[in-house]
């Protein structure tokens, strides 16, 4: 038995009005399923419904917020964060997440991935000055690059330092639609994110799924791209992060950073290593290849092609 392997609406939920034609448009490449993903837009969701009523094709996985929220006509993942200050901001981040474990469960989905909020900034992120050094040092191992692991040691102090009410109001708001997404069947897949300042911090995560009940339909869901990124920043080690967290794991997001350090690429494209990342793979898992609108049709075949091989 082998993982189930879907391709992401993020490559060509743009382009489509007719969920249909959307969702033919992927099955014609030989996937038995699909992820909806952050970029639902509301018109499309009939056609998405009488396309799996027809069996074009299943649904693995979906991504909140799906659909997107009325008049949001392009992905919008954080559009409400559960970590936000705003008390009217948190009780929409709540609203649209069960609405979106509504349709997770419509569509037979097993899990809604989810983004975890992230540390606001007002004046001086950290981030910044990171991504400066980076940019004026492109060639240097950040590894052995003394200045940069005292800033990157800095940075991560004052991330730390200010997190803690944002993740408490993270902590808090995700645990109210626990028993609502049970109650649907789905599980919530709580993603690695790229940016400094998402949440929760990286290294957190073990202790993070540990400490939930028992009973909370939780897992880990690993976002390769999201991953090499972290990594080229020092940020944390690919496999560690995978083996800290293999026993939560729901699924992963595949896709390839090139040098320019842009993720969403073509498998192979790049310089993520997914032989690694394949010893991780069990036959209960969800592999989604979440590829960019510009990935050639070429590009969509040849990453299928090479995710099959390793599997």
């Amino acid at each position: 038995m082998k993982p189930t392997l879907a391709l992401s609406t993020a490559w060509c939920s743009h382009r489509h009005t007719d969920g249909y034609a959307m969702l033919r448009e992927m099955a014609d490449f030989g996937f038995e399923y699909a992820e909806l993903s952050h970029g639902i837009r509301i018109l499309l969701v009939p056609g998405i419904l009488k396309a799996l009523n027809e069996g074009v094709i299943k649904i693995s996985s979906t991504h909140n917020f799906c659909p997107l929220p009325t008049g949001v006509m392009q992905a919008a993942p954080n559009l409400f964060e559960p970590s936000s200050v705003d008390a009217r901001e948190q009780d929409q981040w709540l609203r649209h997440t069960k609405r979106s474990i509504d349709t997770a469960a419509q569509v037979k989905s097993r899990v809604l991935v989810c983004h975890l909020g992230s540390v606001i900034f007002f004046w001086f992120n950290p981030a910044r000055k990171l991504q400066r050094y980076l940019d004026a040092h492109p060639s240097d191992d950040v590894a052995d690059d003394k200045d940069y692991q005292a800033l990157l040691g800095k940075s991560v102090a004052k991330l730390r330092a200010r997190m803690g009410p944002y993740w408490d109001r993270t902590q808090k708001n995700l645990a109210k639609v626990f028993d609502y997404a049970a109650q649907h069947g789905i599980k919530l897949g709580c993603e690695n994110r790229e940016k400094f300042e998402e949440l929760p911090v990286d290294a957190d995560f073990p202790d993070f799924l540990a400490g939930l009940p028992a009973a909370a339909p939780v897992g880990y869901w690993h976002d390769t791209g999201h991953a090499e990124i972290k990594r080229s920043m020092g940020l944390l080690d690919h496999r560690q992060q995978l083996e800290k967290n293999a026993s939560r794991l729901l699924g992963f997001h595949l896709h390839d950073v090139n040098a320019e350090g842009q993720d969403h690429q073509a498998i192979g494209t790049g310089h993520v290593d997914f032989r690694m990342v394949s010893s991780f793979w069990r036959p209960e898992h969800i592999l989604v290849l979440e590829l960019g609108p510009r990935t050639t049709i070429e590009g969509v075949r040849e990453s299928k092609a090479r995710i099959e091989d390793l599997m």
